[in-house]
């Protein structure tokens, strides 16, 4: 079951280091890249403005329909203006566009560069925020040397399999490893590029305002450190983070982020700048009073979060080995209420929320990841109504 927020004690450096749940697993990983049992003591430009009011305690959700069917390894989701959804392929380095009405699917082409392995490949997807007239694509990917974002042309009056442009790297030399890629990117309400990024198992980069490793970045859509970062020249935004891979802002352009705990505790973040989260000291709540706290943590085996999005007052946090969908209500940047989770073991692994407008969201399955059972149908993105 869930506990209420408790201090947590860092673990030994080894077992840091060998833990493999970033993009997984909330446990460490065995050999063969499974969860161990964990101990217990928790894209897009912004949504919609949401009313300010506190939401209920008690919410619901409903699965209104099965939009896709048939997606290997789908990791970013972006929804295009005027229809269509974006869906990246991790492991086949992929994008292809969704018909959100038919489920029909058609091949963009294979993004160049990309060195899938472990937790790494083709990652996040971001729309520009002058797509209508840029039409560039965006994408976070592990390459042989590093992790990076670049961009690419999106042509669809070409023949499928031929509509991306080459890639054109926006930004380089973000730590790439088996494990703890990070990978979110979104723009922001300030149109503004935001990354989040793991210290890919090295847990010393986290603490180190000069290595991107275990961030939060803050970048211009050409990829320079964005005006008012809170250091100086630096693209970092907030530090301190272990595998930020959930990126979404309220109806008041407040930025929250999920993030992979260790062993005990995953996190739901209020985000602000030049703020340290307290990786590898702490892990979830802490008495220090120079590390920023969750808004919520959660077990590792109840959460393993990835993909976040805000709607109807709350923000709703897909967990992987969790295998559900959490709800956290709002008040401002705390929990308003507990928060309640949904479509348990109903769906498996649960990797990307986007919002959808109004009270729908897009969820999106990751059976075939290596690490879930896929099933008939698998992976699948689905269609819900939240409360």
């Amino acid at each position: 079951m869930r506990r209420r927020a408790v201090p947590a004690v860092l673990a030994a450096a080894t077992l840091l280091l060998t833990a493999g749940c970033s993009s997984g697993d909330g446990g460490s990983a065995t050999a063969d890249g499974s969860a161990s049992a964990s101990r217990t003591g928790p894209g897009a430009s912004a949504p919609p403005r949401q009313s300010a009011e506190v939401p209920p305690a008690k919410g619901s959700v409903k699965v209104l329909r099965t939009v896709a069917e048939g997606l290997d390894s789908p990791w970013g989701l972006a929804t295009v203006p005027g229809g269509g959804l974006l869906v990246s392929s991790r492991d086949e380095a992929t994008i292809v566009r969704v018909d959100e009405k038919t489920g029909k699917k058609t091949e963009l082409g294979e993004v160049a560069g990309v060195s899938a392995a472990g937790e790494g490949g083709l990652l996040g997807i971001a729309l520009s925020p002058d797509f209508a007239s840029d039409r560039m694509i965006y994408a976070y990917f592990t390459s042989a040397s590093d992790n990076r974002i670049v961009r690419m042309l999106y042509d669809d009056r070409k023949p499928a399999g031929e509509q991306l442009g080459a890639p054109d790297t926006v930004f380089k030399g973000i730590p790439k490893g088996f494990v703890h890629n990070g990978g979110r990117i979104a723009f922001g309400p300030d149109r503004m590029l935001y990354a989040g990024t793991g210290e890919s198992g090295d847990t010393g980069l986290s603490q180190d305002k000069d290595s991107l490793g275990g961030k939060i970045l803050r970048l211009t859509p050409e990829g320079e450190p964005a005006p008012g970062n809170p250091f100086p020249d630096s693209p970092v935004y907030s530090y301190g983070h272990r595998n930020v891979q959930g990126l979404a802002w309220d109806g008041r352009q407040r930025l929250f982020a999920s993030e992979f705990g260790q062993d005990t505790w995953d996190e739901l973040n209020a985000i602000k700048p030049g703020d340290n989260y307290g990786w590898p000291e702490a892990e979830g709540t802490s008495d220090d009073s120079g590390f920023h706290n969750p808004v919520d943590q959660w077990s590792t085996a109840e959460a393993s979060p990835s993909g976040i999005a805000y709607a109807e007052g709350s923000v709703w946090m897909a967990g992987l080995r969790g295998k559900r969908l959490w709800r956290i209500p709002l008040d401002g940047t705390k929990a308003a209420a507990e928060p309640q989770p949904f479509l348990e073991d109903e769906y498996g692994r649960l990797r990307t929320v986007v919002a959808a407008g109004g009270d729908r969201l897009y969820v999106m399955t990751s059976n075939t990841d290596g690490r879930g059972g896929p099933e008939d149908g698998d992976d699948r993105i689905l269609e819900v109504r939240v409360r």
